[in-house]
């Protein structure tokens, strides 16, 4: 037998160069992963052993006076009747960027519609979109000709439709908490009688048939102090100036956030919507990022969040009937939301699920679609339900 020690030297040399490749990027990577895991150790050590969210409430809560620096923004379009002289089980709030027109659109033909919401199911549910403006007025002299176009087209479209709800401050990432007290305020004063409030974003498709069947049996039950979505537990700031999400200590100190569900959508009762509005007539709202003040108002009104296996985490609900059954918001629809209205309230679907086999067959389904992993939609467990 001989051995061929050119190829046994070749080999060592490919061993030895992977091996030195493997080990420069576990060194490139180490840095912030290990930051990420003690961020997390960290955030929940203090969610679950120290927890002093009492005392991060008292440190952000202001006087009124500098308080209405966050909400006291002039109007631009604004339907104070939509309301008026109505039984409204949902108000519905819908962020939206101005340009987004077309997905504007896509939601008042689709799950959006308030006619076929009133003709269909029976209930009167208030779809409004908020917005902020292209260029405020502030800086009137600065406007260019397309942003003077851009805000036509929004009053244009409102004239059409009659269902934008837009403040007098820049439309951006952050300012979407400024976007989030306009819906509780406009609730506050036009909207107050609503049973439920919910916001999504423009890209949530939500499967309004089971939306609205689930609020009306909750609604039959007095249902209050309810808050529900995909809650996110122990969650830490995140401090890396390359997020989108990036906090600076100086915004925000504490190693953990209070419990809060995914701003993406969540539904709470009317009179929770009623406390998260009188907290933020004292609390800092600089902070950015919505979801999270909505955690921090909550919190400091005594009101938490709950678990709903059906609202969507960060992707898309799978494309099937057994999971159109019982999905009730799903996240990133954007050019499918047609498709997927039409075959998610198909009345086929219902025949599907039904009867002991359709009940197995979905349950065997939803496991097979579900229970995978890294699979952020929907957690395993809905699949048992």
């Amino acid at each position: 037998m001989f051995l061929n020690f050119r190829r046994i030297r070749k080999c060592q040399f490919v061993q030895v160069m992977t091996t030195c490749l493997v080990l420069s990027v576990v060194m490139v990577c180490w840095e912030q992963l290990d930051h990420s895991v003690v961020s997390h150790i960290k955030s929940y050590s203090f969610r679950y052993l120290i927890n002093s969210f009492t005392y991060i409430n008292r440190s952000l809560t202001i006087p009124r006076e500098q308080a209405s620096y966050f909400s006291n923004f002039s109007y631009l379009l604004d339907h104070p009747n939509k309301c008026a002289d109505k039984d409204v089980l949902l108000l519905l709030f819908v962020k939206s960027s101005p340009k987004n027109i077309e997905r504007r659109n896509a939601i008042r033909a689709t799950w959006g519609n308030e006619t076929y919401i009133q003709n269909t199911l029976g209930v009167t549910v208030k779809v409004l979109f908020a917005l902020g403006a292209i260029q405020t007025k502030q800086n009137e002299l600065s406007q260019s000709s397309s942003d003077i176009n851009y805000q036509k087209q929004l009053i244009k479209e409102d004239h059409l439709h009659g269902d934008l709800i837009q403040k007098d401050f820049l439309d951006s990432f952050h300012n979407l908490t400024l976007k989030l007290i306009l819906q509780f305020h406009w609730m506050h004063s036009r909207c107050a009688h609503a049973h439920f409030f919910m916001t999504a974003d423009d890209d949530i498709f939500v499967h309004m048939p089971n939306l609205v069947s689930y609020l009306q049996d909750l609604n039959s039950k007095g249902v209050t102090d309810f808050w529900i979505g995909r809650v996110h537990r122990g969650a830490p700031p995140i401090r890396s100036m390359d997020s989108k999400y990036y906090v600076p200590f100086e915004m925000y100190q504490w190693l953990s956030y209070p419990d809060y569900t995914a701003g993406a959508s969540y539904v709470i009762s009317s009179d929770v919507a009623d406390k998260i509005y009188h907290a933020s007539l004292t609390l800092n709202a600089s902070l950015y990022i919505d979801d999270v003040f909505m955690g921090i108002c909550a919190n400091a009104m005594g009101v938490s969040p709950q678990d709903h296996v059906y609202f969507s985490g960060e992707g898309k609900a799978p494309y099937h009937q057994c999971i159109y059954n019982q999905m009730i918001t799903s996240h990133g629809h954007v050019e499918d939301i047609y498709d997927l209205w039409k075959a998610a309230t198909d009345p086929h679907v219902k025949q599907t699920a039904s009867g002991l086999l359709g009940r197995l067959y979905c349950t065997v389904i939803k496991i097979t679609l579900l229970c995978r992993p890294y699979y952020a939609t929907y957690p395993c467990k809905a699949a048992f339900l």
